[in-house]
Order: C-alpha cells, then structure tokens, then sequence
C-alpha cells in the first residue's frame, strides 16, 4: 500500500500552547483549553457533550485578551475557531 506524506494545508504556523480559557455565550460560560494557536485562530478542548453555537466571545485570562470567535471545525471535543477579531481587556 503507498504512503503519501501529509499535505498541511494551513495557511499559519501553530504554537502549541496549554491554556485555560473560558467561552461566554449569549447564557452561559464554559471552560476549555486552548491547545494550541495562531494569530488567526485557535485548537480548543471542550467536553465532548458541550453544544457551542457557531459565535462566540473567548476569554484567554493568560494573553490579557477577548477574542470574538467564530468555529471553523468540531471533532469530538476537538473545536477549531478563527479569531475575528481580538481586543485586550481593559
């Protein structure tokens, strides 16, 4: 059987990181990690029952910062997002 090799396909290098962070929707918070991230978005672990809308605001407590986010991907407790826009807390 042939092998190919992986293709990357990102557009940005990752950092992979472990943080904690918190997702704040409409009615709820929900914590997460963050496993790793880039400028343009980021790889959070959620519970594996966890609904997420498709928007929402991420707390980062350890990059001082809140991003509004919007998913991208979902596999298991896997949640791919891209950073729409960011802003530090003030």
């Amino acid at each position: 059987m042939a092998t190919f090799p992986h293709v990357e396909r990102r557009l940005h290098s990752r950092e992979f990181v472990l943080k904690e962070a918190t997702i704040v929707t409409g009615d709820a918070s929900i914590r997460c990690s963050i496993r790793n991230q880039h400028e343009h978005g980021a790889e959070l672990r959620v519970g594996s029952q966890v609904e997420l809308p498709d928007r929402f605001t991420l707390i980062v407590p350890d990059d001082d910062a809140v991003y509004r986010a919007v998913v991208r991907w979902r596999r298991n407790e896997r949640v791919g997002v891209q950073v729409f826009s960011n802003s530090m807390k003030g």
